[in-house]
């Protein structure tokens, strides 16, 4: 069972997204919050998998509420709310290690693919976001060492290559004639090295290093699905 908190300040927003959730067999609503503060109490209170975290709210905003849950060694994983595709503070949360964003205009069905993505360890996070905060990441960090990059083998670079150009599991395994299990073992042992959760991270990290680019022309500019982080 998944169990999901829900971070809006609006009542209506929040009551729909528990309908929904709730209507699923493997999601439950374990808390409801109206604010940051809220959402932060809740979250060290109780079991929480993943946070659907809106980022304009009262008294503490969507992005320090991040912030403060993700910072507990048991912290849920964060999803986030927002109205605005390509809003500063959505780059920002997800810098701060969100695992992605959702649009409150989503559908019943993108809204749930989204909650079982990220509470597996994958994230949902649009191609073109994707694409931004790494060039913030990029031009914030161009001459930051970045802890493990050095420790990867010539094959995990490779594949942390091809996460950077968005492509799945199944198309990593056939440029690199890898099977999708092997591909996954080693994007497993990337994440370990990097120390980040999953794979948006690790991307983050690689154009942060510098050994990809962020203009590179195959990266996606669609929506996408959701990228496994290799579990």
């Amino acid at each position: 069972m998944i169990r999901v908190a829900i971070a809006d300040d609006l009542e209506m927003i929040r009551t729909g997204f528990e309908l929904i959730i709730d209507n699923e067999p493997d999601m439950t609503v374990v808390a409801s919050c109206s604010d940051g503060n809220e959402i932060v109490e809740a979250c060290r209170t109780r079991h929480v998998d993943v946070v659907l975290m809106d980022i304009r709210m009262p008294n503490l905003d969507g992005l320090a509420a991040t912030e403060r849950v993700l910072a507990r060694a048991d912290s849920p994983r964060v999803l986030i709310l927002t109205t605005f595709g390509l809003d500063e503070y959505v780059s920002a949360a997800v810098l701060a290690g969100a695992s992605g964003f959702l649009l409150k205009d989503a559908s019943a069905s993108d809204l749930v693919a989204a909650v079982r993505a990220v509470a597996a360890g994958e994230a949902a996070l649009s191609p073109s976001i994707v694409k931004t905060v790494i060039q913030q990441a990029r031009g914030g960090y161009r001459t930051r060492k970045v802890a493990g990059i050095d420790d990867l083998t010539e094959r995990e670079r490779t594949v942390l290559e091809h996460l950077a150009a968005g492509r799945s599991n199944a198309e990593i395994g056939e440029q690199l004639f890898l099977s999708e299990a092997t591909v996954k073992t080693h994007i497993s042992h990337v994440l370990a090295k990097l120390g980040v959760r999953d794979r948006v991270q690790a991307v983050i990290a690689a154009f942060t290093a510098g050994i990809v680019q962020p203009d590179m022309p195959d990266m996606p500019d669609g929506p996408s699905t959701t990228g496994r982080a290799g579990g």
